[in-house]
């Protein structure tokens, strides 16, 4: 039977060339242009792209691969890696270093490996459903919170929750312990290794959630959309990350309430 164990190696590899990459451009002389949708490329994301792509190319030919910023090749492979280069672009060209790199690998759909890299703090978070995750090769796993009064909670994109769900929005700030906002990978990687124990997050594309979704279901957490369905290359880009079942559930109560 073939797991994302049997790939880790070359994700890995990927990995520490994307980081480097990355670091290489931090805080420099950014060439920044808009997309269509008005979000912004650099080339920095274009760089670490191309590489993993090339790679990807070389070393699993037959694979197909989905990236944010240069399409799909393949998509109805077996195989199909999903790449978010600069995860948290505005993050990175305004010097921010929460800025992360993300990459998944689907078999038939199912994300069997993630990896969730912060690549200005130099941690590579490497998650296989069904077997666990690690931060730079040390065992992580969520807190298991179950009380949503007691939990450590993030909002990712608070003002289009806001714009477009001022209610939920509403509830949302006076639930939890502690509450923050936040943007793009790194909250759900905090999930992941225990310090955060949920997050709520909207608008993503599945370049964004794919590598998320197996990463914190390998450190023992719950991931799926706001609806409580698995995440797939179909969801509608709102999702909610959670330490246990139970905190999971009264997110969902809350969020549809």
């Amino acid at each position: 039977m073939v797991t994302g164990h049997d790939f880790a190696a070359h994700a890995e590899v990927i990995a520490e060339k994307a980081a480097e990459i990355a670091r290489g451009y931090f805080r420099g002389q950014l060439q920044v242009e808009l997309k269509a949708d008005e979000s912004p490329v650099t080339q920095a994301d274009k760089a670490v792209e191309q590489m993993v792509r090339d790679y990807l190319t070389e070393h699993f030919s037959d694979h197909g691969i989905l990236g944010e910023e240069h399409g799909t090749k393949h998509g109805d492979s077996r195989y199909l890696w999903v790449v978010d280069p600069i995860d948290g672009t505005r993050s990175f060209l305004t010097g921010h270093p929460l800025f992360g790199f993300l990459l998944a690998l689907l078999d038939n759909g199912d994300p069997i490996l993630g990896i969730i890299g912060a690549p200005a703090l130099r941690e590579t978070l490497i998650g296989i459903p069904g077997i666990g995750a690690t931060l730079n090769g040390s065992a992580i796993r969520v807190s298991g919170q179950t009380r949503l009064d007691d939990a450590r909670l993030f909002v990712n994109e608070g003002e289009k929750i806001y714009r477009d769900h001022p209610a939920v929005f509403a509830r949302l700030m006076g639930c939890g312990q502690t509450r923050r906002l936040g943007y793009d990978c790194y909250p759900h990687a905090l999930v992941a290794m225990g310090h955060v124990d949920a997050v709520v997050d909207y608008d993503l594309q599945p370049y964004d959630y794919m590598a998320l979704s197996a990463v914190v279901r390998a450190a023992g957490g719950q991931i799926t959309d706001w609806q409580g369905n698995p995440l797939t290359l179909a969801s509608d880009g709102r999702v909610v990350s959670a330490a246990s079942p139970e905190l999971h559930r009264d997110l969902l109560d809350l969020l549809n309430g």
